[in-house]
């Protein structure tokens, strides 16, 4: 009898695995090995789930919601989906424009896989998040990459976006607050772009899974809010994941027209069908019940952004704007590319983070992971107490490279 070989599809074989989720098991292979790991490099908030919201669910369990729903969701939590939308930023959606889907990835794979076709391009300004380009791969479409610029706050111009339209574009992804960067888009930057959006007939889908991190005096705006034929052409990507701490509940949705989301639902109903039934009672709660802890969680957050950026100012040669969302730093690190260590030469953001993990062992994201080489992504979704340590290894460490 002959070897067997187990085969592999070809687009699996084309598949990277998530370089975010690689780094973090890197990082635990090594703490398990007994080092003291500090981890800057996993976008998760490190706060429990607010109480009322896991009693919810437990509440359900106990009540014996544990069969199957419908697969895009219960009727409440699509209701508190659409006033979360009024509410927030005055759209209006029925309940047959939702789909509530395993997690934010799962809503935009399954948009992507509905309105994509082989050949098609869509335009990812980056930096971007590691899993889009990816998913588009996965859908036989590609990824027109548009680099915007540090001196921009890594924003896509109008002038950028009209250059890269093309015969074959059919969609615009934007992610504002931004991973990895935290840049956020203000109505003045998202105007134009939603211009051309409409001039070139494009579809847009708007990931603002991070919403609710927004500091200091600026508002989260929507492109979707911005001209009423917007809503038609776009898909809203959103979760409960980054605002409340609910990053393994695995709750996504989608908010689009009708006609694309009724094929969502065709397209998830052959793959996860629902989401855990009472999984999606405690984001009813999430949704609808105190948001006390949101605000909470984000002035820590605001709060461990000031202490990280001053840490990072004081390395010299380091540069790196504030950014107004999200959870992340974004730091400019090309002064320390081309030198050499005990373990051989650092090259890149990659050799680099590779460096800071066995000198340092802090964890962090190189940018090449988000389309950006020479920079680093920091995730400040961790302690103060972390955060003061990470970055003073990281100063000493750094200080070798210069010695």
């Amino acid at each position: 009898m002959k070897p067997f070989t187990p085969y592999l599809s070809d687009r699996v074989r084309q598949l990277a695995p998530s370089a975010t989720l690689a780094m973090a098991a890197r990082a635990k292979a090594l703490a398990a090995q007994g080092h003291h790991i500090i981890s800057f490099s996993v976008g998760e908030p490190d706060f429990d789930t607010p109480s009322h919201i896991k009693e919810a669910a437990k509440k359900a369990l106990d009540e014996g919601k544990t069969k199957y729903t419908a697969v895009s969701g219960i009727p409440e939590l699509k209701r508190a989906i659409i006033t979360t939308l009024k509410q927030n930023h005055q759209l209006d959606y029925t309940p047959e424009e939702i789909i509530v889907t395993c997690g934010a990835k799962h809503a935009l794979y399954n948009a992507f896989m509905t309105t994509l076709n082989p050949g098609d391009e869509v335009i990812i300004p980056a930096p971007y998040w590691v899993s889009y380009t990816e998913q588009i791969q996965l859908c036989g479409a590609h990824s027109r990459i548009v680099m915007t610029e540090e001196k921009n706050r890594f924003l896509l111009t109008a002038s950028q976006l009209k250059k890269a339209i093309t015969s074959k574009t059919r969609m615009l992804v934007l992610n504002s607050p931004c991973n990895p960067t935290g840049s956020v888009y203000h109505q003045e930057e998202l105007q134009p772009l939603v211009d051309l959006i409409l001039e070139n007939n494009l579809m847009l889908v708007s990931d603002e899974i991070y919403e609710h991190l927004v500091y200091g005096h600026e508002k989260h705006v929507s492109p979707l809010s911005l001209h009423p034929a917007m809503k038609e052409r776009s898909i809203l990507i959103h979760g409960v994941s980054k605002t409340y701490a609910m990053t393994g509940w695995r709750m996504g949705y989608a908010a689009g027209p009708k006609s694309i989301i009724e094929k969502m639902d065709d397209l998830q109903s052959q793959q996860t069908t629902n989401i855990t039934s009472f999984v999606q009672v405690g984001c009813v709660e999430a949704l609808v019940g105190s948001q006390e802890s949101v605000k909470k969680m984000r002035d820590i957050f605001e709060h461990r952004r000031n202490v990280m950026l001053a840490h990072l100012k004081q390395i010299p040669e380091i540069t790196c704007f504030s950014p107004e969302g999200a959870f992340y730093l974004f730091p400019n690190v090309t002064a320390y590319l081309q030198q050499k260590n005990s373990n051989g030469n650092i090259d890149s953001a990659h050799d680099l983070a590779e460096y800071l993990l066995t000198e340092a062992h802090v964890a962090v994201m190189p940018g090449e992971a988000f389309g950006t080489p020479g920079y680093l992504r920091f995730s400040y979704a961790t302690s103060e107490e972390n955060i003061e340590e990470g970055m003073q290894r990281i100063k000493n460490a750094l200080e070798k490279l210069k010695t």
